[in-house]
């Protein structure tokens, strides 16, 4: 059987046998790199089963976040449009979750809090898996390194804790490392398909979470620091990238700005300082390194050393020319987004940093922060003193875990043992709620046609019974209050337990209005109407 060679210009023969011989070992080699990830596999359906596991008792959990969704992608399927429960544009948040929701609903026929926690279970075994197959690929690479990272993975509680609830995160962090392969590649061929496939990933993450634009910002840092390309080939491919990158991102701003006046809905400035947010991001750094709270001293300086470290690999690699490995790819990821959520919380007013807020930052930094031992145990040339360090990184290691294993077994007990569920409107809280029980059947009719209700939780209204409110101004936004004052009729829902410092409250109300209660629910709070036709 005769082909051309396209590396040579002189025709090869070979008999039928030795193709078919050719063949089987081409077979016998996809076989056994498929094979070869079979620890992978496995460690993915442990990860399924673990969300299964902490939604076990009450479902996935819904926040006041997942609602926003819930409600949007519910609304894409009604209406065809993307609003919220109170007939608004949704402006806050990105719209490709919802949208991505929606066209789950639109498939199954189900409803996002039925089938969260299967979807939930199913993004987390991709992230599971695609961690091992991007680790698989480390240079160096181990076996057991894998291994230990992939339950280091499995068991993160802040992961498990995001993959457990209708977050726009869950879907985020898979596309980030999606970004993570698709980028590498284009560092390996420098070619415009790869380029533009990566830009679409990234262009897709920013209408997921806006924080997204760290993605952006990590592809564009390493087209900087490339070496290989030519200063003219760089400036074009810079270009199309940015372009590509921000073009889905502007068209939602521009949508949002013309629906509502505002590119992401109104925004306040930030109360917390540029140090303060340095401490708290070094508090969770804490926590996932197994300190207790006795010890968040030592928070700015780890977040300091661990934000400087991340600088520093970059460097060196960037001297060693070593950019397009996977390690050096989640260092930049790592060190961009760390820099952005610190620097962000300066400006910009949302909640404190959290776990939630870091949690894409898990899997970037623990690589960035252990993957230097495979390149250590390369250098040493010594078997005993290879075995020693080793055994070390190992034992380390085990003790990370360990202490993952231990939250996440205080959580199981807390959330499914102890039969509470996750935190959120799922939760036994609401569940045995007289205040919600009465949501669920309320007689609608009792509120006239027309009159607007406000809430300190509308979200809260939506979820238990299906109906749209609005929340009670800010106290930032003073135009908003006076305009609130001058309202003549209107019914008010209070939930006494979700009050939130942000919001006016009902004793600033009933100092200037006079309220009559129409339902009691003692703590828990009540339904409230004003007219003022009607005041003594």
């Amino acid at each position: 059987m005769t082909y051309v060679d396209r590396n040579f210009t002189k025709l090869k023969t070979f008999s039928p046998r030795t193709t078919f011989t050719t063949t089987t070992q081409v077979k016998h080699m996809q076989l056994s790199r498929y094979l070869k990830n079979y620890d992978t596999f496995i460690a993915a359906l442990i990860g399924f089963v673990a969300v299964q596991l902490f939604c076990k008792y009450s479902g996935i959990g819904i926040s006041p976040d997942s609602i926003m969704y819930i409600s949007a992608a519910r609304s894409l399927n009604t209406n065809g449009t993307l609003q919220t429960f109170n007939h608004i544009p949704i402006v806050d948040f990105p719209v490709f979750y919802p949208v991505f929701l929606g066209s789950i609903i639109f498939i199954t026929r189900i409803d996002p809090v039925i089938f969260g926690t299967i979807l939930d279970g199913l993004m987390f075994a991709t992230l599971i898996y695609t961690s091992g197959w991007i680790m698989h690929r480390f240079v160096p690479t181990s076996r057991v390194y894998k291994w230990l990272m992939l339950v280091a993975i499995i068991l993160s509680p802040a992961l498990l804790q995001v993959y457990s609830y209708l977050w726009s995160e869950t879907l985020f962090i898979l596309e980030t490392l999606f970004f993570l392969v698709a980028f590498r590649q284009y560092l390996l061929k420098h070619t415009v398909k790869a380029l533009v496939v990566a830009a679409l990933i990234a262009a897709i993450a920013c209408v997921t979470r806006y924080a997204a634009v760290t993605i952006v910002g990590t592809g564009g840092l390493l087209l900087l620091l490339d070496r290989v390309l030519p200063l003219k080939k760089k400036i074009v491919h810079i270009i199309i990238y940015g372009f590509v990158c921000i073009s889905l991102l502007v068209s939602n701003l521009l949508f949002n700005a013309f629906m509502s006046g505002t590119t992401t809905g109104p925004r306040e400035p930030s109360i917390t300082s540029f140090g303060k947010n340095l401490y708290y991001f070094g508090t969770v750094m804490c926590d996932w390194m197994g300190f207790t709270p006795n010890q968040y001293y030592l928070a700015t300086p780890i977040a300091i050393i661990m934000l400087g470290g991340f600088i520093a690999a970059l460097a060196y690699n960037y001297f060693r020319r070593h950019l397009n490995s996977f390690e050096n790819l989640a260092i930049t990821f790592a060190l961009v987004y760390g820099l952005f959520i610190v620097v962000s919380s300066t400006f910009s007013r949302y909640e404190r940093i959290n776990h939630r807020l870091l949690a894409p930052l898990f899997i970037p930094a623990l690589w960035g922060y252990t993957s230097w031992g495979l390149l250590l145990l390369k250098k040493i040339t010594s078997t005993t003193t290879r075995r020693i360090v080793a055994a070390v990184f190992i034992i380390l290691m085990l003790g990370f875990i360990t202490k993952e294993f231990l939250i996440d077994k205080d959580r199981y007990s807390d959330q499914v043992a102890d039969k509470y569920g996750v935190p959120g409107y799922t939760s036994d809280d609401w569940l045995e709620s007289p205040f919600a029980a009465y949501l669920k059947h309320i007689d609608k009719s009792m509120f006239k046609p027309g009159v607007t209700i406000y809430t300190d939780a509308h979200e809260a209204v939506y979820f238990f019974s299906g109906m749209s409110s609005y929340l009670v101004p800010h106290k930032f936004f003073k135009k908003d209050i006076a305009k609130f004052y001058q309202i003549k009729h209107y019914y008010l829902i209070w939930f006494t337990a979700l009050e939130n410092p942000e919001l006016i409250n009902i004793k600033d109300i009933e100092k200037v209005k006079s309220l009559k209660k129409i339902k009691d629910f003692g703590d828990e709070g009540g339904i409230y109407e004003y007219d003022s036709l009607n005041q003594n």
